[in-house]
């Protein structure tokens, strides 16, 4: 189901997406609506990733690697 939502922009940026939108032969509104379905794939996208490297990172065995002191770190 489709809803209609209210943008406000600069005249001149108004002006430029129409053109932009005839270049393309789409409408403004197709354009707006196509750059927020992207930016809203692209944030889940990002979430799912996110939590798939949390969970590999939990369940990541340690290598026996050193556990580094701050007088290991710096000279004194």
């Amino acid at each position: 189901m489709r809803q209609n939502v209210t943008v406000q922009l600069e005249q001149d940026v108004i002006a430029r997406a129409k053109i932009l939108a005839a270049r393309r032969g789409t409408s403004v509104s197709q354009l707006v609506a196509r750059q927020i379905e992207d930016l809203v794939e692209s944030d889940a996208r990002y979430e799912a990733a996110w939590e798939r490297a949390r969970k590999a990172m939990g369940e990541a065995v340690p290598r026996g690697g050193r556990t580094w002191r701050r007088e290991d770190l710096y000279d004194r």
